[in-house]
Formats: C-alpha cells, structure tokens, sequence
C-alpha cells in the first residue's frame, strides 16, 4: 500500500512539475508565443512549424492544441491554419519523451534537482517578473526529474516480485489482441491523467523495468496519440463551431495515425529497430524482456520508444499535411454552422472555450471579445437615430424596446468578460498581462455604460411622446450630426482596440472626436437657450431635446474613456 501511495505521489509530482515548468516558460513568453503563432501560420508548413516550436519549449501538446482551439474560437487562427499548429505540435511533444529518456534514466538527474530548486527558490526572491518566472521553470523541472526518480524507485521489480503485477504480463498473451490491449490501455491511463507526457514516462518505466515487452509499449504509445485528443476536444465543446472542428481535426490527425501504424505494424516496428541499431545499440525486438537487461539494452528499449513516437508523428505529419482541406473539408460537413436568430448573435463569440490550459495566452481571446463587445454597442447609435426619426408609434417603440434590449445585452456581456477574466489565475498570469486584464474591465464598464444611455435616451423620448411633443426637422437634423459624430468616435475607438499597441495619432484621432462631439454640443445649447429666449411656447420640447443632446454627449465620454484606457 505504501508503495502504491509513493507511486501515485510521485506521479502527481511529475505532472505538478511539468505544469509548473509549462506556466512558467507561458508567463515569460505569452506575448511572444502568441505573435508567434500568428505570425506563423500563413501556409501548413509554417503552421507545423509553429506547433513544434511553441510545444517543444512549452513542453505540453495539450497546452497548444487547447491554445489553437482558443485562437480559432477567438478569430486568431482559421480553421486551416490551426490544422497545421495541431500537427506540429505533435511532432512538438515527442521532445518531452527523449527527454526523459536522455536525462531520466541515463543519468540521476534527481541528484540535481534539489540544489537546482534552492537556484528556483532564490529567483523566486528577485523583483524582476522575468527572473521569477524563470524560478518557476528551474522549480518545475526539478520536480519533473524528482517525480520521474520517485516513480522509478517506487514501481515493483517484477524479478524479485512477479505476482505483484502478473496480469499485466498475462495481457502480452494475446498476439496481435495483445496490441489492441495495450492501446486502449494507453488510451485509456491518458483520458485519466489528462497528460501524454506522463503516460509516455509511465510507459518509458513499464518497459524498462521488464514488465511488459517492447511492442506492447509501442502499442500504448500509439493509444497514447488517440487520449489526448480528449483534452481539445473537452475544451472545445462549448466553444463555436470552429472550435468543435479544430478539436475533431485534431482526433481525426491522430485516429488516422493509428490505424495505418496498426495496419502496418510489424514492418514499421521494424523499422524503428533498424534505426536504433544504426545508433550501435541492440535492436529493442531481439531484447528479452523478462531477463536482466544490460545498460545497452535498456538504452535501447528506452530509445526504441522516443524514436517510435517521433516516427509515428513525423510520418503521420508528411502524409497529412497534403489533405489539409480535405481534413477541413470533412470536419466542415461534420460539425455544421447552427443558424441562430439575432438575439442570439449578439452574445459572448469568443472565449466560450475557457482560459483553464493556457491562462497567459487566454488575454488574446478576451481582447476580441472586447472589440466584439464594442462593435454590438455601435448598433446603439442606429437604434437612438431610428427612434428619434420615428414616424410611428409602432416604429419608435421597436427601436425603443432595442435600446432596452441591448442595455441588457451590454450587462450580461460585461458581467461574462469580468467572470471571464476571474477566473485567470494571478498566479498563472505575467504582470503584463494582469495589467492588461485591469485595463479591460475597465473598458467593458464603459462599454456597459453605453449600453445605460442608449436606455436613457430611449426612456427620455418616451417621456417626450407621453406628453406629446416632438422635435422640429432642425432639431432632428442638428441631432443627426451629432450622432454622425458619436458614429465616428466609435469607428476610431475601435480601431484603437484593435491595433496591439495605442499609437500616438490613434488616442489624437479619439480626442479630436470628443471635442467635435463637445463642439456640437455647446452650439446647440447655445443656440437652443436662445431660441427659448425668444420662443418660450416649445420650453417642454426644448427641455427634452437637450436631455437627449447631454445624454448623446455622454456617450462620446464614455468613448474617449475607452481610447484613454489603452495608454501604456
């Protein structure tokens, strides 16, 4: 039972240590991944690049294909593109094999690891954010070889105790069943652990400590591939159709991938010996597993595995990359576009598929989700203006219930951003980024805020109509400029938020509007106070109409609200 505990402890600090060392290389380089990734994806070859890159440092599959899925959610990727990431960073996470298989076993890494730990806790100490984040790196691989080392020690030698785990043995029994065994066996422990890479350490000790042969650990090395698609296709689930189908690509890459490494087998089992012997080691088929292995053969076993995984990914990637839109084209016609009515449009489009993997990359989704926000609440001008040219009772109560609708629209939007940016951990995150987190709730509390006087001006023409008075055509034509005006600090606004970086001539642009909008303002008063001097029969009217022109006004404070939150 003891031993039982040590394993399981051990293999949750393998799992602790690689997430730890993953959020930290995610907090040094969010930014950076993440204009990488964009930057790299204009064809399938430079997408696979991408996905090996970013895997291979961040040392989690899962976390980039969870990150793809999220930037084809949020807009960043297309659908193609992300196809390309998903096969890299298959390739990506064959890293994580060799090197356990390089520095687990060949050498005791674990007595490194501590004195590495006091560097880790050291760093930790230091004001820079980038030392810090390189503490939790150095932490985290420590604790990745220390839980490797424990696993290791804590696992039974069959030789000494072959009852502990004679049924697994048994399962080797069955020829080429025996193979269907192991890799649902694969598929399986990796749906449980939520990790390949911890599956692939677990198999690397399996077949090292003689408990089952070579080809049964080629076998959950391929169920291996087939588990964590899981993992996208969890995060995926509630996010759009795009999403849905970069997620099934994924499992469609990795399933093919399997069937033709069943199909062919033997021959491609034989050619990862072939290869390892050109390293002058035994072939891993020849050795036998139930006797005492030399420190070549267990090299050997233990290379056999890395270079299988590799192979399985490289080859898988070579074939595929050529049938990109067919892929594509498959999962289009699976997961079909659901046509929704408006009032369904206008909801939360892209950060449905949540932050939980990849935190410090999540900012990107919810920079889009602003700028989706920001573009609903620009149909707002066109309602106030629809329903202050209404001809009709009929018309002005459909635009006005609009204005009222989308106040409610702006606070459920807020509301699911802010819930959204709550749920990113402060630890997970880089203080860049937090600060960037602290810039969008304040953005989307004036973009609420919009939403509240678009509702006010609606309830301000619904007092005018009760007591039945009306604006003049000048009224409504010097209102129109004014809305014209408000349009345009939208458009600049926005174009704000979609730039990276808030240029100088960008926060000028908004200013100028807002003292355009001012302008206006000012010489209505001005002109209208003189028209109650000397016409006082239309005080109630006029009363009304400057109401409507303050809370106009307002709006475009809000607005420029918006630009000057972006400043740096």
């Amino acid at each position: 039972m003891i031993q039982a505990l040590t394993l399981l402890g051990a293999l949750g600090m393998f799992l602790y240590g690689m997430n730890l060392m993953s959020a930290g290389l995610q907090k040094a380089a969010g930014s950076k991944m993440r204009s990488f990734l964009t930057a790299m994806t204009s064809n399938p070859f430079k997408g696979v690049l991408s996905g090996l890159g970013i895997t291979s440092v961040i040392q989690s599959s899962s976390a980039t294909t969870v990150m793809t899925v999220g930037f084809v959610n949020a807009g960043l990727l297309t659908l193609s593109q992300s196809v390309g990431v998903i096969m890299g960073a298959n390739i990506g996470t064959t890293v994580t094999a060799w090197m356990v298989s390089l520095l687990g076993f060949k050498a005791d890494i674990s007595l490194f690891a501590v004195p590495l730990m006091a560097v880790g806790f050291i760093l930790s100490l230091a004001k820079s954010d980038k030392r810090r984040h390189i503490s939790e790196l150095i932490v985290g691989f420590s604790l990745l070889f220390l839980g490797l080392s424990l696993m290791k020690e804590s696992v039974p030698d069959l030789r000494e105790t072959p009852e502990v785990l004679a049924f697994i043995q048994n399962w080797t029994s069955y020829g080429f069943g025996s193979v269907l065994i192991f890799l649902l066996f694969g598929t399986v422990l990796t749906l449980v652990l939520q990790s390949s890479s911890a599956t692939m350490a677990l198999t690397l000790i399996m077949v090292n400590m003689g408990w089952i042969p070579f080809e049964m650990g080629a076998a959950m090395v391929l169920g291996e591939n087939i588990g964590t698609t899981i993992t996208a296709n969890i995060a995926a689930a509630v996010g759009n159709a795009n999403a849905r189908r970069a997620a099934l690509a994924h499992t469609l890459f990795n399933v093919f991938g399997v069937c033709w490494a069943l199909i062919l087998f033997r021959p491609f089992l034989a050619l990862v010996g072939t290869t390892i012997t050109w390293l002058g080691l035994p072939n891993p088929l020849d050795i036998d597993h139930t006797m005492a292995m030399t420190e070549d053969q267990g090299m050997a076993t233990l290379y056999g595995i890395s270079m299988l995984h590799s192979l399985f990914n490289l080859f898988n990637t070579l074939i595929l990359i050529w049938f990109v839109n067919v892929i594509v084209k498959i999962v289009t016609t699976v997961i079909k576009d659901k046509k929704t009515p408006e009032e369904d449009v206008v909801k939360l489009k892209f950060i449905d598929a949540g932050p939980l993997s990849t935190a410090e990359l999540a900012i990107g989704q919810a920079r889009n989700e602003v700028i989706h926000f920001a573009e609903i609440s620009r149909r707002i001008v066109d309602f106030i203006r629809r329903a202050v040219n209404a001809k009709t009772e009929k018309e002005f109560e459909d635009n006005r219930q609009r204005l009222v609708k989308y106040e409610e629209i702006s606070d459920r939007i807020e509301y699911e951003i802010a819930q959204f940016l709550n749920a990113l951990p402060e630890d997970s995150i880089s203080d860049e980024t937090r600060i960037e987190a602290k810039r969008m709730y304040k953005i989307i509390g004036e973009l609420e805020s919009l939403g509240d006087s678009g509702e006010s001006i609606g309830r301000i023409l619904m007092r005018r109509n009760s007591h039945e008075k009306t604006f003049t055509d000048t009224q409504k034509a010097k209102l129109e400029t004014m809305l014209v005006a408000v349009d345009k600090a939208y458009g600049v606004m926005i174009d704000n938020l979609k730039a990276e970086k808030l240029e100088p001539i960008g926060l000028r642009l908004a200013t100028d509007c807002e003292i355009e909008i001012n302008d206006i303002r000012n010489a209505i008063r001005e002109e209208e106070v003189h028209q109650l001097e000397s016409d006082g029969a239309n005080y109630h009217s006029s009363v009304y109409y400057l109401d409507t022109v303050s809370e106009v006004e307002r709006m475009g404070d809000f607005i420029i609200n918006i630009s000057q939150a972006l400043e740096k």
